[in-house]
Formats: structure tokens, sequence, C-alpha cells
């Protein structure tokens, strides 16, 4: 387990970037964190690592964003999500395997993601610091 200490947006970017540049292109990286921590900026700085450029938002309405790089990034929110039919229906399994699922509250599904997972969890540590666990993978 790895506990890092961003002061800021960018730093927390660069962070899931390096994260990123560890990764294979199939695995499940679990965020936790309330509103407002940081689990976007962090899913930007995984999109860096991967090679895809700007465009990364929450896909707080459409549930999943797409995004080609050296790998497929599949950006879930399931902020809405709170059984497995809901899961289900989102289509979630299908993604499993095909690429690197960044997902935004993990909280809400937690019981029904694969035991095989980066844990990242970010919490506040005042306006603009916040402390990133990384658990399930080691960054340099």
């Amino acid at each position: 387990m790895q506990k890092l200490i961003s002061r800021n947006e960018q730093e927390t970017e660069h962070i899931a970037e390096a994260l990123a540049k560890t990764l294979k292109g199939t695995e499940v990286i679990a965020m936790f964190g309330g509103l407002g921590a940081g689990k976007t900026a962090f899913t930007r700085g995984l999109a860096a690592g991967l090679g895809i450029g700007d465009g990364v938002s929450s896909p707080t309405f459409a549930l999943v964003h797409e995004y080609e790089g050296r790998c497929m990034l599949y950006h879930f929110d399931m902020y809405r999500i709170n059984t497995y039919d809901d899961l289900y229906s989102t289509g979630f399994f299908d993604y499993e395997g095909c690429g690197v699922m960044a997902i935004e509250w993990s909280e809400n599904i937690e019981p029904f993601l694969p035991e095989s997972r980066i844990n990242v969890t970010i919490s506040r540590l005042s306006e603009n610091e916040r402390e990133i666990t990384i658990e399930g993978a080691e960054i340099k």
C-alpha cells in the first residue's frame, strides 16, 4: 500500500499518470472518495499516462466514457448505481478484460468488483491537498 500526498490537481494527475505507465491494459481501478475528492482529475492522469489526450470528463450522465490510447480506457461513474441489477443493465461486465476500467464511486458497487483490482482512495486533507492511497499496485 502506498500513501501519497497531492498538493493540487496537477499533482493528482501526475500520480495517476505514473500509475498508468505501470499498467498492462486489463486492470480494474476502483476509485473511492467523496464529491470533489479528485477522482476525475485522477482519471485524467491515467488517460495521459495511456497516451490519451485532452477531453476526459466525468461520465455522470453517460455512466461510461471510452477513450483510445496505448490501450482502451473505460471511465465509469457509479454514483447512481446501487444494485446488481442496476450494474448489470449498464453492460459493465462486458468491459472486464477489454482495457483499463477506471471506476468512480466504487463504494456503490464494491461487492461486485473483482478481487484482483487496484484500489485508489482519495481523501481531502484541505481545500487543495489530498491523500491518495493506492492498494494493489506500486508506482515509483
